[in-house]
């Protein structure tokens, strides 16, 4: 399910936009200030922000280039109710993907929200309650962030993509290492056995990692 984030003060807006998020099947969040807004969207993986320019504590364009800095992979569909033509080019220079004069069409609105998270939705691995952004590099356990090697990284990003399915040593090797690569996979278990205890995971129980004797390891679906 993507989850999209509403950074809108005004309730008579928000409200029936959520609502209607939801009814679309978006897990929304819903925020009325720039702090908040950051703080959410740093506290888990977020497909789509729509953000309201005109928010009660900062300027909205701060906050957008905020979150641009944070995650250059970010959708962001900015609401304004600022129709001259320097205002929305400021708003698009400040990071956003798109944008929304107010008064808005629903209609539109949710169009553009669909459009932007399929694109999104592409790099954006969900497996049980893990999110793997490939484009930023970033994955997340629940709502906490990973702390992960260049390797760890690379080998949780290619069982994602083959979740439920398993990949053997050879291909994780050449894919993760090298290409080229010939030799002995020890590295391979040194780094699911790394990779295990940052989930929460272990062999004997396989929640997250199976493994499958003599032939490679599988991110359970589910």
């Amino acid at each position: 399910m993507a989850r999209v984030l509403v950074v809108e003060d005004d309730d008579g807006i928000a409200e029936p936009l959520v609502r209607a998020l939801q009814r679309e099947g978006y897990d929304t969040v819903r925020v009325a200030t720039g702090a908040d807004a950051t703080r959410a969207a740093g506290a888990g993986p977020i497909d789509l922000v729509v953000l309201d320019l005109g928010l009660p504590d900062v300027d909205g364009v701060s906050v957008c280039r905020a979150l641009r800095q944070a995650d250059a992979s970010l959708p962001i569909l900015v609401l304004t109710a600022r129709s001259d033509e320097i205002d929305v080019i400021v708003g698009l220079d400040a990071g956003a993907d798109d944008y929304v004069t107010k008064p808005f069409r629903l209609g539109e609105l949710l169009a553009r929200v669909r459009a932007r998270v399929r694109v999104h939705s592409t790099d954006l691995v969900r497996v049980q309650d893990l999110a793997i952004d490939i484009a930023g590099r970033r994955a997340w356990h629940g709502d906490e962030e990973l702390e992960l090697t260049t390797k760890e990284f690379d080998l949780l990003a290619l069982l994602g993509r083959r979740a439920g399915t398993v990949v053997t040593r050879e291909e994780i090797m050449g894919d993760v290492w090298d290409e080229h690569w010939f030799g002995s996979t020890r590295t391979l278990d040194v780094h699911i056995s790394w990779l295990r205890k940052k989930l929460g995971d272990d062999a004997a129980s396989g929640r997250y990692i199976s493994t499958v004797r003599g032939v490679g390891f599988r991110l359970e679906s589910g």
